[in-house]
C-alpha cells in the first residue's frame, strides 16, 4: 500500500532546527509537503488563510515550537485549538524545553503530542521519522 502524503506546517525560527527537520524529511525520504513558517503571527495568518497566505492548504500536522518571535508557541496553541475551523489538526509541540510546566500547558492547551528536540543530529532525525510514522501510517487524520 502506498504511503500517503501529507501536508506539514512547520512553526520553527531556528534555522538550523528547520534544516535539519528538512534534512531528516529528505534522510527519511518522507514525501510530506513542508512548509515553514518563523513566526507564530505568520502561523496563524497562514492558518487561517489570510493574505498572501489566502490560497495556501490545510496542513494535516502542524510541528510547533514554543519559544517563537512576535507570538510564542502556546498563544498560537491556544487560537488555533480555539478556531473551530482549525482545531481538529494535530498539533505536535517540537522544542528544546523539558519544563515540566511548558509540558502540562501544552496538553492543557490541547497538543496532541509534546516531543523535547534532541540535540543529537542521528538523535534528531529519528525522532522526526517516529512522528512521521505515527501521522502517516498509523493514525487516521481528519479529511478537510
Amino acid at each position: 500500500m502506498p504511503r500517503k502524503t501529507i501536508d506539514v506546517l512547520l512553526v520553527e525560527d531556528d534555522p538550523g532546527d528547520v534544516l535539519m527537520t528538512r534534512e531528516a524529511f529528505e534522510h527519511n525520504k518522507v514525501r510530506n509537503t513542508l512548509t515553514v513558517m518563523a513566526d507564530g503571527v505568520s502561523a496563524l495568518a497562514y492558518l487561517r488563510k489570510e493574505g498572501e497566505h489566502a490560497d495556501a492548504p490545510t496542513p494535516d500536522l502542524v510541528l510547533l515550537d514554543l519559544n517563537l518571535p512576535r507570538m510564542d508557541g502556546r498563544e498560537v496553541l491556544q487560537a488555533l485549538k480555539a478556531d473551530e475551523r482549525l482545531r481538529a489538526i494535530p498539533v505536535v509541540v517540537l522544542t528544546t524545553s523539558e519544563a515540566e510546566e511548558d509540558v502540562v500547558r501544552s496538553y492543557a492547551l490541547h497538543a496532541n503530542a509534546y516531543v523535547t528536540k534532541p540535540v543529537d543530529f542521528d538523535a534528531f532525525i529519528t525522532v522526526v521519522r517516529q512522528i512521521d510514522e505515527f501521522f502517516v501510517e498509523v493514525v487516521r487524520l481528519p479529511q478537510h
